[in-house]
């Protein structure tokens, strides 16, 4: 089954062209040249891309069972952040306004500082049956898991905490409020890419209706009516220059596809 999408009001930074999808609805391996993508948050998609493939509405659950929260990969972190505060659940604060999907969090092992999605992740659900957390290798985002996320279970504790949500959205309230994909770059070992952006020059620094952003500089945000040539043309521009002065290779958090 397919569906037509179009990225360009999809995505959360406002980009890309309307696409054929392919919707999968069981738990089947990903077609060869196909990619996968979940709600788009942190995706930069070409004019050009490769066949994509999504999960369908049916991988969107949550459920408790003894003591195990089991997740569908497609659902939500506003859903899952909803449930764990409702059932005063432990370790799911850091869904509060952190974008994407379940399966997506998973893959990239989403967080916030030290508060990750593995914290409390027991195992995952693939097309190749249940993996659990210590057979996958992971760590500062990202999770090196062979298949699709379908689903995955997390301990639970009771406890959900105010303070610690507090915390994350006044962390998050300093994020741009225009459309962006994220933090477009991850943060080189012992720097941080926001500063490294900022020292080279490119904090505000604007081509077309893309620019990186003046509140934080590692958020490349779209002004309204941005395209994806202006986008890779600041990417490019700024990793030359932190390069050419640091040398330090900034590497992309966000996808480009």
């Amino acid at each position: 089954m397919f569906k037509t999408v179009n990225f360009a009001t999809y995505s959360s930074i406002k980009i890309g062209p309307c696409v054929e999808v392919l919707i999968l609805d069981t738990l089947t391996k990903l077609p060869n040249g196909y990619r996968l993508i979940g709600g788009a948050n942190n995706l930069l998609l070409s004019p050009t891309p490769p066949p994509l493939a999504m999960l369908d509405k049916g991988f969107d659950f949550i459920r408790l069972e003894e003591n195990v929260l089991h997740i569908g990969g497609a659902t939500p972190s506003g859903k899952i952040l909803s449930f764990a505060k409702k059932h005063h659940l432990a370790g799911f604060e850091l869904m509060q306004k952190l974008p994407g999907t379940l399966g997506g969090m998973v893959a990239m092992n989403a967080g916030l500082k030290e508060w990750e999605i593995f914290n409390h992740l027991i195992a995952v659900r693939t097309e190749h049956g249940w993996i659990e957390k210590s057979q996958i290798k992971y760590g500062y985002r990202f999770a090196q898991i062979e298949g699709i996320v379908y689903e995955a279970t997390f301990t639970c504790k009771d406890g959900f905490d105010e303070n610690l949500l507090a915390m994350f959205k006044k962390m998050r309230d300093n994020q741009p409020k225009e459309p962006s994909a994220g933090s477009c770059f991850k943060n080189p070992e012992g720097h941080f890419a926001g500063k490294l952006i900022e020292e080279v020059g490119f904090k505000g620094k604007r081509v077309g209706a893309m620019m990186f952003s003046n509140v934080h500089a590692n958020f490349l945000v779209n002004l309204g009516g941005g395209t994806y040539e202006e986008a890779m043309e600041l990417i490019t521009a700024v990793k030359e220059a932190v390069s050419a002065r640091f040398r330090v290779k900034l590497e992309e958090e966000i996808m480009i596809l």
